[in-house]
């Protein structure tokens, strides 16, 4: 590409779940970037790549692709659209020049299109709006539309921005409209939100002339040519066997050269001799290149203005495993292989905060779906560790200790009401709104503090039978309130090693909800069941039937167990207290106590 004016840069952002990469899917399908067997094969989500992409069914890393549509090359990054992963969002947006805003004709905007909106016009990107799922039976295209308005009128920097054009989708279709259509069924295809990112989204502002500026936004690695460093040229021409200078946050210069230029053309990356100003391209020989430094001329060296990411609101303490069953299961256990993990995450992780603590680490991000995102890929590469419970990362303000409040979007049928009421009650939230939709439930606003939402998704969903829809937004800091009220039983735990019995389980599930089931391999100290009452009780569950030449009706009986509770890595992390640990590694997930040992575990009580 020779032509800035021909470069368009476009970011897709919407609320989790409204569409963005089945939208992404399609225009790079129209586009003829797939050959049509390739295209058969990458028939759903190319762009989700990972692993816990697919099983989750939500972006977790913002991806750029590249399409050509005529003379155009258009460079799209796909957002996630989950609000603990929006540091990804914050630092691809740079790249932008637009943005197409993806609003679902039912939910309308949420509290994530809030967000995500309101940094796209900070930044002065022209938006587009598109509505898409029009052929759901429930849709309300009027009034999503006027939320639409109150929501730009709200965010809007200057006047500008509350002109914006409206199209219409139904991405799963591949079909696309200028107005609302009167028959769906008819064929069509994305050639108007094409002609919309040609139109409507700006060509880069760009000098050709001047001497390379390079923010970098995102690093990938590769076994051959190791790291590459992904940005958008602000300036100049980047040329293979350039030398150049890497200028990090603090100011400090290195001497380096671009040993490769990287072009993209839909999911591949293409080798090129030399990049314009405006386009989007990966550089390889910069080792040392990390998440918002510049690449600059080695003439004229100047430093663009670095990347601000907003501050994590969570924290959890992640270290090596001490539990009697360490080095069973995981490959890496020690704290210095842990440490060297962690180190590699926060090249890519901006939102990430690791700090020594003792022989373990404290871990700062943005929500227990940011973090359990973390945990998992770690114990997936065949780490072994432990986590204990999310704390609430505090700031100190004018000598007053704050902590993070949020704005919680909760719809849920009328019939569930009271109890979710009483739960929010009990977590001290304040309701702000409330209001009935049109499918007959009711959606409610609160405000509440950030530690008040852990462990509430779980909750609220048994509550409400799976029914509940929770969406949660950052909204600043207020003054530390009082300690929360405990919500939570007290548990079962394991009086000896051993291995567990269906007779031992038996007597245990009397008691409460058992958490491990018949032939489990536990630990003094280990959780093995939620108890009924308030207090925790120790019980043994390895205890075996002995055998006797009496014989009787009663004890001849096959015991029949009601199926233990198996918990996901999130609701572990929701269950434990602050006097208990979850164990982590590859195979399994063990809840236990902080301390193991019971006298030990009594004389801390005390103290």
């Amino acid at each position: 590409m020779k032509d800035p004016k021909n470069i368009r840069n476009v970011a897709i952002i919407a609320h989790v779940d409204h569409g963005k990469t089945t939208l992404l899917d399609g225009l790079l399908k129209q586009s003829n970037t797939f050959r049509h067997n390739q295209a058969e094969m990458n028939q759903h989500l190319i762009m989700d790549s990972g692993e816990q992409e697919h099983e989750r069914g939500i972006t977790i890393t913002a991806k750029q692709t590249s399409i050509y549509y005529g003379d155009y090359k258009i460079n799209i990054i796909d957002t996630p659209g989950h609000a603990d992963f929006s540091g990804e969002v914050e630092r691809t947006l740079n790249m932008a020049d637009g943005v197409l805003l993806i609003v679902d004709a039912q939910e309308g905007p949420m509290p994530q299109t809030k967000f995500v909106l309101s940094k796209a016009l900070e930044l002065g990107l022209k938006p587009v709006v598109i509505i898409n799922k029009i052929d759901k039976p429930s849709r309300r295209i009027d009034e999503v539309n006027d939320e639409v308005a109150d929501l730009f009128l709200e965010l809007a920097v200057d006047d500008s921005q509350l002109h914006y054009p409206t199209y219409y989708a139904i991405a799963r279709q591949e079909k696309s409209w200028k107005d609302f259509p009167a028959d769906m069924s008819v064929d069509a295809d994305f050639t108007p939100i094409f002609e919309a990112i040609i139109n409507d989204i700006p060509a880069p502002t760009a000098d050709m002339n001047g001497s390379l500026q390079l923010m970098v936004t995102s690093l990938q690695y590769d076994s051959f040519l190791g790291k590459y460093a992904i940005g958008r040229i602000k300036r100049g021409q980047a040329k293979k066997g350039m030398a150049v200078t890497l200028i990090d946050r603090e100011g400090n210069r290195t001497s380096s050269r671009i040993d490769k230029l990287f072009g993209y053309r839909g999911l591949t990356r293409e080798e090129i001799d030399s990049a314009i100003a405006g386009d989007i391209v990966a550089i390889t020989g910069i080792d040392s290149a990390k998440i918002g430094d510049t690449i600059a001329d080695k003439d004229n060296a100047e430093a663009l203005e670095p990347i601000e990411i907003e501050a994590p609101t969570i924290s959890i303490y992640l270290g090596p495993n001490t539990s009697p069953m360490k080095g069973r299961e995981g490959e890496y256990n020690t704290s210095r292989q842990i440490g060297d993990r962690l180190k590699r995450e926060l090249e890519t992780n901006v939102s990430l905060r690791v700090e020594e603590d003792g022989i373990g680490f404290k871990v700062s991000g943005r929500g227990e779906l940011h973090l359990s995102v973390l945990i998992e890929s770690m114990r997936r590469e065949g780490y072994e560790f432990e986590v204990g419970r999310p704390q609430v990362v505090t700031i100190v303000e004018n000598g007053v200790e704050k902590e993070p409040i949020e704005e919680l979007l909760i719809e849920v049928g009328l019939e569930f009401m009271g109890v979710v009421s009483q739960e929010m009650g009990k977590r001290r939230a304040n309701m702000v709104k409330q209001e009935n939709t049109t499918s007959g439930g009711v959606r409610m606003t609160y405000i509440l503090p950030t530690r008040a939402l852990i462990g509430l998704r779980n909750l609220l969903l048994t509550d409400t039978k799976g029914t509940v829809i929770m969406n949660s937004l950052p909204h600043g800091y207020d003054v530390l309130g009082p300690k929360m009220q405990k919500t939570r039983n007290g548990v079962l735990i394991a009086f000896e090693s051993g291995t567990t019995t269906s007779y031992a389980l038996q007597a245990a599930e009397a008691r409460g909800e058992l958490l491990v089931g018949p032939g489990t391999d536990v630990y003094a100290g280990m959780i093995v069941g939620s108890y009924n009452r308030q207090e925790d009780l120790e019980i043994n569950v390895c205890k075996e039937k002995h055998l006797t030449n009496m014989r009787s009706k009663a004890s001849d009986g096959t015991i029949q167990l009601t199926p233990f509770t198996n918990l996901s890595l999130e609701q572990c992390l929701d269950f434990i207290e602050d006097d208990e640990l979850l164990e982590v590694t590859p195979k399994s997930l063990r809840l236990r106590k902080r301390i193991l040992d019971f006298n030990q575990r009594k004389r801390a009580a005390k103290n």
